[in-house]
């Protein structure tokens, strides 16, 4: 028997698309998103968006330039609050949480990569791994930051600063250092945008391992059809909403889509 939820926050039955197109009955809702709006003065980023993400699934978040991906990534995460609307990971609810309470949640479920790495550059592989650890108060484990860079393929890069990596090198300790403390659900932001061709597919194609291998929850925003099509689905926004979305997608229907939004004829 598994625990019951905390009160006030039941499970939510979902059904989630597999790589296959069938319907995968999952348990629990990961990330649950209801009427989330983001204003910056007299810009709206976020007009209303509902969004549910099931436990051990892969979502790619896709749309025109300013259609607020990023935006609704770093709300989903945490890492800035909405205007007005919920967000929930795990049942927990991140809009009624002090900054100590947020602060903690994210350090303990929550997993963010960035485009830009954010690598601390005076810090080795290894000690930027360990970094979260450390943030928590938690006397870093030499294995746990060992077997996290051996995830990624840089096992051997332990000692090297980001200096002396490349950047397919450096987006993968960042990597690692995600999923040092084992999150719940990884947030990433244009993971690929500044690889290479083959680099990037590796990196996705770690990501699409800890979705099935490790049941990891992942969400990822992209502008690129081949990076979504690694994804379970694809949820496109634009002007700040949702506008759809294709279920075990290929990157060939995803430029359709995206070409559609764009207002670029065909």
């Amino acid at each position: 028997m598994g625990r019951a939820p905390p009160p006030g926050h039941p499970l939510v039955v979902v059904c989630a698309p597999a790589r296959d197109g069938s319907l995968v009955r999952m348990t629990t809702t990961a990330v649950r998103i209801r009427s989330l709006r983001r204003r910056y003065g007299a810009v709206t980023a976020l007009d209303g968006v509902d969004l549910d993400c099931a436990a051990g699934t892969f979502t790619a978040v896709m749309g025109p330039s300013g259609s607020g991906k990023s935006t609704l990534l770093q709300c989903a995460a945490g890492l800035e609050r909405p205007t007005s609307g919920s967000v929930a990971i795990g049942g927990t609810e991140l809009t009624g949480l002090g900054e100590r309470g947020l602060t903690l949640l994210r350090r303990e479920r929550v997993g963010f990569v960035f485009q830009s790495y954010n690598l601390l550059p005076s810090l080795t592989a290894a000690r930027n791994v360990a970094l979260p650890l450390r943030l928590a108060g938690r006397g870093p484990s030499r294995q746990a930051v060992r077997e996290a860079l051996e995830r990624v393929g840089l096992a051997d890069r332990a000692g090297h600063r980001p200096a002396q990596l490349s950047g397919g090198q450096q987006q993968r300790v960042a990597l690692a250092r995600a999923l040092v403390t084992r999150p719940a659900v990884l947030f990433a932001d244009e993971p690929t945008g500044a690889l290479d061709t083959s680099t990037g597919r590796h990196v996705l194609g770690l990501l699409r391992e800890l979705v099935d291998r490790d049941g990891r929850t992942t969400v990822m925003v992209t502008h690129d059809p081949v990076a979504a099509s690694y994804a379970d689905r694809v949820v496109f926004l634009v002007d700040g909403a949702v506008s759809g979305e294709l279920a075990s997608p290929s990157a060939e229907r995803v430029a359709s889509r995206m070409t559609e939004l764009e207002g670029v004829p065909c």
